[in-house]
C-alpha cells in the first residue's frame, strides 16, 4: 500500500499545537514562541513533511532564491572565475548563510550587455527575491540597472561611483600598509607593487595604501605595473618591474593569483623569493598555501564578509529589523609564511 506524503496535519498532531501553528512555522512568520518552532522542527523531522515550495510562495510572495551574480567583461569571464579560488570562497560563505534561511542561490554571470539585460530581466520577472552582486568590472552598470528595477540588492565590494545599495567590503588601504610594513621590518629597501585594476575601488584603495606606507618610510615614486587579478598578469607584471629596476627586492601583489605568477617569474630570472625578493599577496586564498614558496598574504576573511554579505540581503527581502548597517567593512590580517 502507498503512503501518503505527510502532511501539515500530521506535523500538527506529531507536535501536539494546530495546523495554523505549524503553517506560520513553515512559512517563517516571526511571531511563533522559539521553543514551539522548535517543536514543530522536530515533528517536521520525524514525519518527513517537505513544504509544498509552490504552495509556499503564493503565501509568502517570496521565491525563496536569490540571484548570485559574478559580473565582469570578456571572453572567457566564466572559465577565469571558475579558475580563481576568491570566488568559491564567497560561493560557500553565501551558501551557509542563505541554507540556515530556507533561500537558495541561483547563479548567474554578466559579462556583457546582452547577459546584463537578461540578468535583469530574470529578477524582474520574480524568480528570484534579491540580487548579491560580485563585480570585477569598473563602473559596472547593473547594481544601478538593479536598483532602478527595486530588487533588493546587496554588493561584495563598494561601488566605483556612490550609489544608495547595501555592500560588504574590506579596509583594503589598511591592508595594503601592513604588507608594506612587514616588508620594510624585513629589510626590503626598494619595493614595488604589482597592483589591481584602477578601475575598481579596491585596486584603487591598495595601491593607495602601498604608496602612503612607503612614502611614510621615505621612498617616493616606488615602481608600478598593473595586473587583471590572473596568473598570467602576475608573470607579465613583474617582468615589466624587472626590466625597469632590477634592485627591486620587495614586492607587494594586489591578490594571490598574480603573487603565484610573480614568483614563478622570479625562479625563471633565477631570483630567489625571499633571499632576493621578497613577495606579499592578497586574500590568503588556498593559492598562499599550494604557491611555491608559500605565500606571506593579507588575509580577506572572504566567506564571512560574504555570509555577512547574504544576511543583508536576506534581512532586506524579509524586512526584518536588520541589527547590522548597510554597509559592513572588515579588517584584515597579515598571514606570514616563507615568501616574505
Amino acid at each position: 500500500m502507498k503512503r501518503h506524503a505527510p502532511t501539515l496535519e500530521d506535523v500538527a498532531r506529531a507536535a501536539g499545537v494546530s495546523r495554523a501553528t505549524v503553517s506560520r512555522v513553515v512559512n517563517g512568520v516571526r511571531n511563533v514562541d522559539p521553543d514551539i518552532q522548535e517543536l514543530v522542527r522536530h515533528a517536521i523531522a520525524r514525519t518527513g513533511y517537505a513544504p509544498n515550495r509552490a504552495a509556499r510562495s503564493l503565501v509568502t510572495r517570496r521565491a525563496e532564491t536569490v540571484a548570485l551574480v559574478i559580473s565582469g567583461a570578456g571572453d572567457g569571464f566564466a572559465a577565469r572565475v571558475f579558475a580563481d579560488p576568491f570566488f568559491g570562497r564567497i560561493v560557500t560563505g553565501a551558501l551557509g548563510h542563505l541554507r540556515a534561511r530556507a533561500m537558495h542561490p541561483v547563479l548567474l554571470f554578466a559579462e556583457s550587455e546582452a547577459a546584463r539585460s537578461q540578468v535583469v530581466d530574470y529578477v524582474r520577472q520574480g524568480s528570484v527575491d534579491g540580487a548579491l552582486v560580485v563585480s570585477v568590472q569598473g563602473d559596472d552598470p547593473l547594481p544601478g540597472l538593479l536598483l532602478s528595477s527595486r530588487i533588493p540588492t546587496v554588493l561584495f565590494a563598494r561601488p566605483s561611483r556612490p550609489m544608495p545599495v547595501s555592500y560588504v567590503d574590506l579596509d583594503n588601504r589598511a591592508g595594503a600598509r601592513l604588507a608594506v610594513g612587514h616588508l620594510l621590518a624585513r629589510g626590503c629597501r626598494r619595493i614595488a607593487s604589482i597592483c589591481a585594476p584602477q578601475d575598481l575601488s579596491a585596486g584603487r584603495e591598495r595601491l593607495a595604501g602601498f604608496r602612503e606606507a612607503l612614502a611614510e618610510a621615505g621612498q617616493v615614486d616606488p615602481p608600478v605595473a598593473e595586473g587583471a587579478f590572473t596568473l598570467d598578469s602576475g608573470v607579465r607584471a613583474m617582468a615589466r618591474l624587472l626590466a625597469e629596476d632590477a634592485g627591486i627586492d620587495g614586492v607587494f601583489v594586489a591578490n594571490d593569483l598574480m603573487a603565484q605568477g610573480a614568483c614563478q617569474l622570479l625562479r625563471e630570472k633565477g631570483k630567489r623569493v625571499p633571499e632576493d625578493v621578497a613577495v606579499v599577496g592578497f586574500d590568503d586564498s588556498s593559492i598562499a598555501v599550494t604557491c611555491r614558496p608559500p605565500l606571506t598574504t593579507v588575509r580577506q576573511p572572504v566567506e564571512e564578509m560574504a555570509s555577512a554579505m547574504a544576511k543583508l540581503l536576506a534581512d532586506a527581502v524579509q524586512a526584518a529589523p536588520a541589527a547590522d548597517s548597510g554597509v559592513l567593512i572588515f579588517q584584515p590580517e597579515l598571514v606570514v609564511r616563507e615568501s616574505a
